[in-house]
């Protein structure tokens, strides 16, 4: 969440930032800055009733060895009034607070200085790309087509067993996704120095508020009970991402400086339940309910934020250039990107059957954001405790990224060439023929 001092000290800065993001993004400020002065005013009144009441307490005392008890009675009725006084103001300052808190959870981070303005996805620039279309002397099939007459998923018996949305790998395709995880997990581990974590899929409703996807994108997961227990709904959820549970591993910490920066890495299966609406672009693997992903995170002090963003960017980078993959790098605009970043890059990649760009790595910065959210702190060297910059990045998704691969990758006979790095994990050079 923002800091709310910074709301309090400059409102007309932080409304002016939150507008580049979208009409109305700053209409909640108002608000809750009149709730915070409800809150401080209603602090100081409490605590100066509490001074009266302590110093009448102490007259009681005083009376009551003087017998002087007629006074000493009015001295009690007085110290009563005043405790009623305080436990109203108690009642009136907590649901200022409250309010106050629920608003502040639905401001989303302000965009750094550097982001472009603009209003959707058709105003983010390009900022490089690497590698080359390939070009191809014969019709290209879709993966889709692919995928049906290689038989690497079986649409059909994914949709029987759990419904649309949904992918059931099998035989080569079920290899290749086991592949490209594992060769995903050892770059990451082994040439870029992440640790590697592996977390529940299931998290508290606190971690979901905590990285900023609760409250307000409540609807768009999935909550678990506990057999047909619907009363035990909202206690669990299955992860959106392991962004979710990894940044939250230290919630409620303080780290030492001399630990940062903290970086990890997990796989983990990415439910969703937003996959989008049906038709275009829907059919396939474009848009699922359920994918896997291996999760970059980072944690580091702020002043070295928007340098570990650019090496993290790097290392999803170094994912495409491996596999040989063409893709580019696109800065998000104020209007494109996610509640709780502050700076977003996507990288892309491009897929010849689709004959579009697909996004299959997003990293942020988030700033501060997400660590006042979930009270993560680091003890800098001068004493004082601070909140990190907490960043997170796809390295990176699939099934998108195994769509690019095979449509990039196919053959005039219909099998599939293996991208050199993948060959020790699948022991082969392709996929035949069918």
């Amino acid at each position: 969440m923002l800091d709310i001092k910074l709301i309090r000290e400059h409102p007309e800065q932080v409304r002016a930032r939150l507008a580049l993001r979208g009409p109305g993004q700053g209409d909640a400020v108002t608000h809750l800055l009149e709730l915070d002065e409800v809150r401080r005013k209603g602090l100081a009144q409490v605590e100066a009733l509490k001074s009266r009441r302590n110093k009448a307490s102490k007259e009681i005392g005083a009376l009551m060895g003087q017998k002087k008890f007629e006074e000493a009675e009015a001295r009690k009725q007085e110290t009563r009034e005043l405790g009623d006084q305080i436990a109203a103001l108690d009642k009136e300052v907590a649901a200022a607070e409250a309010e106050r808190d629920r608003l502040l959870l639905g401001i989303p981070n302000l965009p750094h200085e550097s982001v472009p303005e603009g209003a959707s996805a058709v105003d983010n620039p390009v900022v490089r790309s690497w590698g080359e279309k390939r070009s191809y002397p014969f019709a290209l099939k879709s993966h889709v087509d692919l995928c049906e007459s290689l038989k690497l998923v079986d649409f059909a018996r994914a949709a029987k067993i759990t419904g649309s949305g949904f992918l059931l790998y099998t035989g080569w395709g079920a290899r290749l996704e086991r592949a490209l995880i594992q060769m995903l997990l050892d770059l990451h581990i082994g040439e870029h120095g992440y640790t590697e974590v592996s977390p529940p899929f299931l998290v508290g409703p606190q971690c979901l508020e905590g990285v900023g996807q609760f409250p307000k994108f409540r609807e768009q997961y999935y909550g678990v009970a506990e057999g047909d227990e619907g009363d035990k709904l909202g206690k669990l959820y299955l992860i959106p991402t392991a962004e979710t549970p990894v940044a939250n591993l230290h919630r409620e910490e303080i780290l030492p400086e001399s630990q940062l920066p903290v970086r990890y890495c997990a796989y983990t299966p990415c439910f969703r339940g937003e996959a989008g609406a049906a038709g275009v672009g829907t059919r396939g693997m474009i848009r699922v309910h359920q994918f896997d992903k291996v999760e970059l995170i980072r944690i580091t002090a702020p002043e070295r934020g928007y340098e570990e963003l650019e090496t993290l960017v790097g290392h999803a980078e170094k994912v495409l250039q491996s596999l040989g993959l063409h893709y580019r790098v696109v800065l998000l605009c104020t209007g494109d990107m996610g509640f709780a970043s502050a700076k977003t890059y996507d990288i892309e990649v491009w897929a010849p059957g689709q004959g579009s760009y697909l996004e299959v790595s997003s990293c942020s910065n988030c700033e501060d954001y997400q660590a006042r959210r979930m009270n993560l702190r680091y003890k800098a060297q001068d004493g004082q405790n601070r909140f990190p910059h907490i960043l997170n990045g796809s390295g990176t998704a699939l099934a998108r990224l195994f769509v690019a691969l095979i449509e990039t990758y196919q053959e005039e006979d219909g099998s599939v060439t293996i991208p050199e790095p993948l060959r020790a994990y699948l022991k082969a050079d392709r996929i035949p023929a069918p």
